[in-house]
Formats: C-alpha cells, structure tokens, sequence
C-alpha cells in the first residue's frame, strides 16, 4: 500500500504549535513510507477564510521545508460533495432537520435533567416540515453497526452508536459542516492514514460510518495527545506560538521541527539538522497517551544545539558576506540564534572600541603587546602568549584572560580565544593590545 497522508488546515489564521505538529507527523510518516504528503484548505467556512491566510499557510509550510506533493482547496470541490450528498440521501443515510438551536438546546436539558446523556432524539420515521424553515442535515448513524478500530498510537477504540448523536453535516444555509466533506475527500484523494490531535476521536467514529456509508474503506487512524503548557495545564499561549513567533525571534525551523517530531513519544527531544533523520526515526508505537508538555524555552535550547552543528553551506545564503566558512565554525559553538554572527563581523574584520580598563591590566596588556613579535603565529600564539605572561606577570585565571579577551574582542565572553587570536592575526591582535593598553 503506497501511504498517502494530508493536512487539513482551515484558512483563518497563521499555524501554531499544535497544528504545525500534526503537518510535521503526517509529513514524516509519508517521508518514512516514501508516500505522499497532501495539503487539503478546509475553506468552507466562507466569512472567516481568506485568500490571505491560505497564502500565509503555504508561506508557513515552506519556510518549516514541509512541502506538500500536491494541494486541494474543498471551496472548489462543492460539486463533489453534493453529488456524494444526494447519493447519502436517496439511500436514507441523511434527513432534514427543522429544530432551531433554542430548540436543540432546550432538548439537551430536559435529557440532561432526567439523567440521561443529551443525544439527539431521532424521529421514527422523516421529521416533519415546518413551515418558512429551511432544513440542516444529519447523518443517520447505523445504531447496529459497531464502531470499532485500532488507533495506531491510542489501541483498540470502541463506542456504541446509540450514544452518539447522528451528526449535523449540513446548515440550513446550505453550507458544509466538516465530518461529511472531510470523509468525501479522503476518500476521493485516496488517503490511508490520518494523523490528528486526540480531540477526533469521537468525530473519527461517526465519521467511520460514514466511510462505510460511501462504500469504501477507512483510512488507517492515528490520534495524538494533545500539547498542554509547559505549567501542565492546557494554554492559549500555544496559539500564538508559532511561524510568526519563530521568525521573530530568529530561530531555525528544525529547532521547532526537532522539538515537535519526539515530543510526547519515548525518544529523547535533540537537536536534528534534517527532516529525513527524523523521519527514519518516526514510529507510532513509540507514541505515548500522556499531554505532550510544550515548552517555547526548549526550543530555543534545542536552536543553539542545532546551530553548533550546521555546516557553513545550510548558513551561507543568511550570514554577512564578510564571514567565510572559517568564521561560522569559530563562531557558531558560541551562538543562540544566527542573527548574532553579524555583531562578530568588526571582531573578526573591522575595528572595535577600546574597553576602559583600569591602570594595571592597561600596564598588562602593554607587557602582552610587547610579547606578540615573538610569537610564532603558525603554531598556537595564544597559548604562546599567556604562557609568557602566566611567567612574567604572575597572573593566572581570570586577571590573566579577561583583559585580553576585552582588548582583543570587546567583549566578556564569545569563542575559544585560542582560534580566534589565530584568525585575527600577528598584526590585528598587536594593533588592539596597544590601542587598549593605551586608551
């Protein structure tokens, strides 16, 4: 069986952290199975879908590098679905509905009063018109056909039919609610697996039935627990967490990639600089039903991983023309977000400012400027340096090596000092011991 997984986004809004996920997993299983991956717009819902946000939906999935094989908007498929509609219909599988939501909810609480679970109470035989309403549309579930499967990551499911209610899959506007549509597409662009939050597990049952009403075989299920705060407690923070959220704050796609692809499942969250290790490593089985605990923190931990082992070539078309290969391997042991290798530019190439420094590590660093010429700078002149100055001076520790590191990078702390000095060279490092030594 070729896999062939999708991801069904609605057109409202920019991804976040959870749906961001579910793409991830259904790209990674189609990536390990050397299936397809689909892209589905669930744009039915007319008022709150824009052009704009299906744009920014694609922009999203390229930039995270989970390009979809091929894409269906459903607004261009109502065709489909009314023709599959009517088929439902003549054969009793769906029937009109008159109660208004008052009514609907007046019901549920009389049930609820007696005791008893607030399921739609079907009529024996066709509801009866009501005069200046116009229909909704339900799904007539199969209350002695089971509903039963086993989830790839939750086991065996089981629900009993006359506990459901036979769903509402069209409005009294004519428009589309998502069970029905959703199952006429799966079946139509042939998927054989769904990947998804546990929060459809119910909609997966009826929907099941509705794959049996059509004739065809259910795809392959597969429901994940849901991402809580890293506090334990479900959050609208992981809303806003997302693409936006990430290039704000200068972070590698995989860093989030890397978090997401083992979050919740026995494999330990690190660093990955490509989506096919992850994918090689992708299993269900390895899936727990705990809440996924997400934590944006560790993902910027898991960036600066990332950064310290990315080849010059994956950074080369964002770093400053003036830093070359050796520079990205000096400097990025030392980076939390790639942004920063452009303020090392005057380090490693420029001028920086003179630190103020007080009388007697200016005298210091007189004594060490006086050291350089000596100094064989194809061997290894850092360790060269403060050795003599370890034995003319008597400093050692932190006297001896932050005032050269302040006079020579203007900074506290950055990379080894032992490349660095090497990379800055005999004269730039002569040129800065005697500036800060003097200033």
């Amino acid at each position: 069986m070729s896999v062939v997984t999708r991801f069904a986004p609605s057109p409202t809004g920019r991804l976040h952290v959870g749906n961001i996920r579910t793409a991830l997993h259904n790209f990674l299983f189609a990536r390990k199975h050397g299936g397809r991956f689909l892209l589905r717009i669930d744009d039915t819902d007319r008022e709150r879908s824009t052009p704009e946000n299906e744009q920014q939906i694609r922009d999203d999935l390229a930039w995270l590098g989970l390009h979809p094989d091929d894409s269906v908007r459903q607004s261009d498929r109502f065709a489909l679905y009314e023709r599959e509609f009517e088929r439902l219909r003549a054969a009793g599988r769906v029937y009109a509905c008159y109660e208004t939501p008052q009514e609907l909810d007046l019901r549920r609480k009389i049930l609820l009063g007696r005791g008893l679970p607030p399921v739609y109470e079907r009529p024996e035989g066709d509801n009866e018109a009501v005069p200046g309403r116009e229909p909704h549309w339900r799904f007539r579930l199969d209350h002695d056909q089971p509903i039963a499967w086993e989830d790839l990551i939750r086991g065996e499911q089981r629900f009993d039919p006359h506990l459901l209610s036979d769903p509402v899959i069209r409005r009294a506007d004519g428009s589309w609610l998502y069970l029905l549509p959703s199952v006429i597409d799966d079946v139509d662009l042939g998927i054989t697996h769904i990947v998804r939050g546990e929060d459809h597990v119910s909609n997966s049952a009826v929907q099941l039935q509705m794959f049996a009403a059509l004739g065809a075989e259910p795809p392959h299920l597969a429901h994940e627990a849901l991402l809580v705060a890293a506090e334990g407690k479900l959050s609208k923070r992981l809303g806003a967490v997302g693409v936006g959220a990430m290039q704000d704050a200068g972070l590698e796609p995989m860093a989030l990639l890397s978090q997401l692809a083992h979050l919740g499942t026995s494999h330990p969250v690190e660093a990955t600089p490509g989506l096919d290790t992850l994918a090689d490593s992708f299993d269900f089985a390895h899936f727990g039903r705990a809440p996924a605990h997400f934590d944006f923190h560790d993902v910027e931990l898991l960036n600066a991983k990332l950064l310290h082992q990315l080849p010059y070539e994956a950074v080369c078309d964002r770093l400053p023309a003036d830093l070359a290969p050796e520079d990205w391997h000096l400097l990025r042991g030392n980076l939390a977000h790639l942004s920063e290798a452009s303020a090392w530019v005057p380090v490693l190439h420029g001028a920086i400012a003179c630190p103020e420094l007080p009388a007697d590590d200016r005298a210091f660093l007189a004594e060490a400027a006086r050291n350089v010429p000596g100094i064989d700078w194809c061997a290894d002149p850092w360790h060269s340096l403060t050795g003599a100055l370890k034995e003319r001076t008597g400093r050692k520790g932190k006297p001896l090596f932050l005032p050269l590191r302040l006079a020579l990078t203007g900074r506290d702390s950055g990379p080894e000092m032992g490349p660095l000095v090497k990379r800055l060279g005999r004269e730039r490092t002569l040129e800065r011991l005697r500036a800060a030594a003097s200033a």
